[in-house]
Order: structure tokens, then sequence, then C-alpha cells
């Protein structure tokens, strides 16, 4: 039977979480009910406020002694990732329920986005009609805007707390039943000696409108080769989207063929995707293949939201929404440098495509941000960086572009998945 876990502070919202609770019951779902409030003792839960806060490595006691509220909030949030993960790889529960405002839905946020891609949950919030991406992550969470706040059943949280337990449960129990029959297929394919149902294996590919070319190229070419292709827009949620896959342990490999989000993340760009970018496949060895694509431009919104202390700067309008500033010499050596610093620490199979030609479609001869010294002073950082390193260098005479070289890494990924 399908068992969702419910994660709330079951001292200040014992009313709702023991209705939540029922309705569960009602549905034919078993619960688990883990509670991080912060001094609670429910006799409704499963997992104490106890074990909660021991699962972040913090001792209870020294914790409510400091009473702050904040460290609290962390430490809850912290233990509840490591125990709802913990609980889903033994195949224990197969979904996660969580209500609350501001405090409730931080705590539970980092707990739905330790849960791999697939895995179902769901989060009711007051919080859920303004930014969520703090919530979200780049997970698949669902959010549900709970409309009045979470203090009491009414006639209207009975609606909508309602939709919310038939969503979960749904989920939970669509996810029990597939985890179940993956299960006896592997089984039984290994008991009558085969190969079980065959998926193809997935990759990653990462695109910007400028890399488009190369990454369409490089996705055919995997398509080809037996891949189901993934592709991901380098807008800084999709850099990290990429990666939480990976850390998910779904992606075979990785074509990084556009690195853009780590200019944004050192100049001061929209798009960035954080400074730990292009260290996960590395950290965890999956073969990945990683060029330069867009390296070239920092992404900003309209015209008169960039920076004045830009002024000056190679800026380009490359749509209504999106004005985009050429990187500096000095800019592309750092890239270079952090780039390099990221490869040579992977340890797995890594190789570094190098368009000696041009980043983009923009920074080719004739075109906008065309800048030779910038290209080469980066050019120049990821050899000093690399040499030595077992990363595996090609150094290409083409722009990214260019017919072929978005097969070449396609190629080169396939060799590494293949040989491992």
């Amino acid at each position: 039977m399908a068992t969702v876990a419910l994660l709330g502070t079951l001292d200040t919202k014992n009313e709702e979480y023991a209705w939540l609770l029922d309705q569960l019951h009602s549905l034919g779902v078993e619960t688990l009910a883990i509670d991080t409030g912060s001094f609670s003792t429910s006799p409704l839960a499963d997992v104490s406020s106890d074990e909660v806060i021991t699962a972040a490595a913090m001792d209870a006691d020294a914790v409510r002694a400091r009473r702050d509220r904040g460290e609290m909030m962390g430490v809850m949030g912290a233990g509840a990732a490591t125990i709802v993960r913990d609980l889903a790889e033994q195949g224990r529960v197969h979904g996660l329920l969580a209500i609350g405002g501001s405090g409730g839905s931080s705590v539970a946020a980092p707990a739905m986005q330790a849960l791999p891609v697939g895995f179902p949950k769901l989060l009711v919030s007051t919080m859920a009609s303004g930014d969520v991406k703090p919530y979200v992550g780049e997970v698949d969470t669902t959010l549900m805007y709970s409309v009045v706040d979470v203090a009491g059943i009414n006639s209207i949280s009975v609606m909508v707390l309602g939709n919310a337990v038939a969503a979960i449960a749904g989920m939970a129990k669509a996810y029990e039943a597939r985890t179940a029959l993956r299960d006896a297929r592997s089984s039984l394919a290994r008991s009558s000696g085969g190969g079980g149902e065959e998926h193809k294996p997935l990759v990653g590919v990462t695109m910007f409108g400028v890399t488009t070319p190369a990454a369409n190229e490089a996705r055919e070419a995997l398509t080809e080769l037996g891949y189901e292709v993934l592709v991901f827009h380098a807008t800084g949620t999709g850099g990290r989207a990429m990666e939480k896959l990976v850390d998910s342990g779904l992606l075979a490999g990785v074509c990084d063929l556009t690195t853009t989000e780590l200019a944004d993340d050192l100049v001061g760009g929209v798009l960035s995707a954080g400074p730990d970018r292009l260290e996960l496949a590395g950290a965890k060895g999956v073969p990945q293949v990683v060029s330069l694509g867009a390296l070239d431009m920092v992404n900003f919104g309209p015209m008169d939201t960039v920076p004045t202390r830009f002024a000056g700067r190679n800026l380009y309008v490359h749509n209504p929404t999106v004005t985009l500033m050429r990187t500096t010499p000095e800019e592309m050596a750092e890239l270079g440098r952090r780039i390099a610093r990221k490869l040579a620490a992977a340890t797995g199979p890594t190789e570094l495509f190098v368009p000696l030609r041009g980043v983009s479609a923009i920074d080719v001869d004739g075109a906008p941000f065309r800048d030779a010294d910038a290209d080469t002073a980066l050019f120049a950082a990821l050899r000093e960086g690399l040499a030595g390193s077992a990363v595996v260098v090609h150094e290409i005479d083409q722009a990214i572009n260019d017919p072929g070289f978005g097969r070449a890494m396609a190629e080169a990924l396939h060799s590494r998945i293949t040989s491992k």
C-alpha cells in the first residue's frame, strides 16, 4: 500500500494535520508523520522532533536552549531532508505532503529538494502565490496556494486541503505501483537470466539561443546513438535542473555545450546558476563533455535594467526583454581559470571542446560580439589551468555552431559512456 509522509509542526498545526491524516486514510493511503515543531511532543508523530534534530547532527537540548528561531528552522529543514531522503531510498514512503506559512514552507523546502525528480511532493503554502523559487528549487515540487492562512479547518481550507490530499494520494499510489512493477520486472529478469525491459539511457545537453545549431546537432547525433536526450535552456534554472538530475542518478552523461551561466555568476547577470555550476557531474564521476558556449555574454533584462556601472560596455539588444553584454578579456580569463579548476577536479571522464573561431552565434567574424582578444584570454587561461590534468582538451579550428562541432562532442560523450 502507498504511504505518504506528512511533514510539519504537529504542535501548532495539530488540528490540520490530524484532519489530513484522517483524509489520507479514508483514501486508502498509509501515513508517516514527521514532526518539525521546535518544542513539539505530538502523539501524532511517527518521527519525533527530537529525531529530526538528531538527523541534522545537532543536540536537541542545546538547540532549544538557544531559542534562536532562525537556527531552529535551518536545523529542522536539514534533519527533515535527511529523514525523507532515507525513507524514500528505502521504499518506505511514496509521496511527501506539507502545509504551512513562510516558516513551515522554509522547513519543507529542503526536504522536498532532497528528493529525486519523479518522487511525488506537494506543498500547500501561503507563499505559493509569490516568488516560489526558494521552495521549488530544481525539483518537480507541486505547489498549491492555501488561499486562506493555514490556521484551522474551515469551509475554504476543506476544499483546498481536500484537493491536496486527493492529489498526493493519487500521485503516491501511482508512484508505488510504478516502483513495484519496475522491481518485479527486475526480479523476473534476474531469475530468468534476461536483461529485462530496456530503457534508453538519458543524457543532458545545455543550449542557448546563440548555440542552438550546435546543440541540435549534438542532440540529433546522440539520438542516433541510442540515447534519450534532455535539452536544458541555460538560464540559471536550466543548469541547476540538469545537475539535479545528475545528483538523482538519472543521467548517464552530460554534453555541457553551453556554460554561459558561469559568466552571469562572475559578472552579476540575471541568469546565474550559482558558483557551484559545472562541478556536480565531475564530483559524481558522470562522463561529461564540456564546451564554452555563450561565455561571450552576460544577460540582463530590458536595456533600462542594465546596471549603470556597465555604461559604456558593448551591449546588444537580443530582444525587447533581453540585453546582452560582451565579456571583457579580463572576465574571460577569470572564466577560463574557474572552468579549469572545476574540470581538473572531476573524478569521472572529462573532455573539453574549445571552438577557436567563436563561442556563440554573435562571436564570429563580422558579428557584434566578436572579440578575438577576449577569446584568446579565455583559451590561454584554460590551457594553463588544465596543463597536466586528466582532462582531454580538443582545440577545434571552428566556431561553436559550425557543422561537425556538436556531433564531435556527442560522439566523444558516447565513447566515454560506453567505455565506463
